[in-house]
């Protein structure tokens, strides 16, 4: 007798066009599926694209008031926050002609020389302790947006000398006015303690209390010469295109320079209270997201279950002409990704065309917030404009591709296990 082999198995294409054909037939079921998946993989494009759009504005606004996106600093100086620990004028130059090179011109905004030292400022009425930080008026316009938040006077220019800039918190508590002059005294570099005259040239308003009753501005120039620094700075703030290329921009950077002496940091060193306010807010986030997609992956579980236990009769048809439990298992699976692909596309265009079509130029959130918030120093812009990343849109899309497989696996387990005798006798 003959050897008796068993019959070869379908293709791929006859198992599609059976999945195709399923999904056709079973018209407002795999509306209602899509719909689901559509909605859901919309939803979480929207809240995506909104999320990293405040998070990023959250750290432009934290960084441009602080050390920048990446800082080049005198070794210890982070831990320190001494003049003992200072970035020397040859390091500073070395650093500036490093950022002037290729690589940095097409991810670098900005950078700015900065002498930060703690003192008190003092007036015939009263004393404050203060932040004293040297700027370099020219460059500083382009990188702190303190003088867009100009409330009296005007900000510093490169000729000023002996000219302030202060808040209008640091005004009130001294008694002053434009024009005013108050006394600042701080440490030196040789640990002297040493007086500066200065005079208000403007008065700045970020909403931020702290900010405003104790930061103050003076020429980079002066407040070298006054503290003994020989051109030294505390730190060369730079300001990046985007935050995500810090990290890249900082190893370059240590390449450049010296290993000795010199250190530099991302933001997320220099202002981990930002960072962890980020990371806090992207976790609310993600778990918003994952009741989300549960309940998307819930809706295709429901939907696609329905469907294999209203079919145990054609299923038990197919098997009997010859399809195998496995290949039965395929159908159902090529069902649900054949959902999940066609709703994936959909929700990509749908979220993205709510996004550009009504929030392109952000969403503003001011109607929920009573009051003025701050993180980490620096006030919380109420408009959220939304931050489009080709490899979000790609994770979202895998995510939903991910669930609607998932979630046809325990249907296709059940329909593969469907008993051919018992599903002929059973009746619809």
């Amino acid at each position: 007798m003959p050897e008796r082999t068993d019959p070869p198995g379908l293709s791929n294409g006859v198992l599609l066009r059976l999945a195709f054909r399923n999904v056709r037939k079973s018209a407002r079921r795999s509306i209602l599926t899509a719909s689901a998946m559509t909605l859901g993989l919309a939803l979480l494009i929207l809240s995506r694209t909104l999320a990293d759009g405040a998070h990023e504005s959250w750290i432009d606004q934290g960084v441009r008031l602080g050390a920048g996106h990446v800082a080049v600093q005198g070794e210890g100086y982070q831990t320190s926050k001494s003049l003992d620990d200072l970035l020397s004028a040859a390091d500073l130059d070395g650093a500036v002609e490093a950022l002037g090179s290729p690589q940095f011109e097409s991810r670098v905004s900005a950078y700015a020389p900065r002498l930060t030292a703690p003192g008190l400022a003092s007036s015939t009425g009263s004393s404050v302790p203060v932040l004293l930080t040297g700027v370099d008026p020219a460059v500083e316009v382009e990188f702190s947006p303190l003088d867009d938040l100009l409330a009296e006077g005007r900000y510093l220019e490169p000729d000023d000398r002996l000219a302030a800039y202060v808040g209008e918190g640091l005004v009130r508590r001294l008694g002053l006015r434009i024009g005013s002059r108050f006394v600042v005294t701080a440490a030196d570099a040789d640990g002297q303690i040493q007086g500066q005259l200065l005079r208000v040239r403007g008065v700045f308003r970020t909403g931020v209390p702290d900010l405003d009753q104790s930061l103050v501005h003076l020429p980079l120039s002066t407040a070298q010469d006054w503290l003994g620094t020989r051109g030294g700075v505390t730190s060369l703030a730079i300001l990046m295109w985007s935050s995500r290329t810090a990290a890249a921009a900082r190893r370059e950077l240590r390449d450049l320079l010296p290993s000795r002496g010199v250190e530099v940091l991302t933001w997320t060193e220099t202002a981990p209270e930002l960072e962890a306010a980020v990371k806090i807010d992207d976790l609310g986030d993600w778990v918003f997201h994952g009741i989300t997609l549960a309940i998307v992956a819930l809706a295709i579980l429901n939907a696609v279950l329905m469907s294999v236990l209203h079919r145990r009769r054609e299923f038990g048809v197919l098997r009997a002409l010859g399809l195998t439990a496995n290949e039965t298992g395929r159908v159902v699976i090529a069902e649900g990704v054949m959902l999940s692909v066609i709703s994936g596309l959909l929700g990509i265009a749908l979220g993205l065309g709510v996004v550009f079509g009504f929030w392109s130029d952000g969403l503003d959130m001011s109607f929920l917030m009573d009051q003025e918030l701050e993180i980490s120093g620096s006030l919380i812009d109420p408009v959220m404009v939304p931050a489009f990343r080709i490899a979000q849109i790609g994770w979202s899309l895998l995510f939903i591709l991910f669930i609607g497989i998932s979630a046809s696996l325990y249907p296709a387990r059940q329909a593969a296990r469907i008993d051919v005798a018992e599903a002929m006798k059973f009746e619809r």
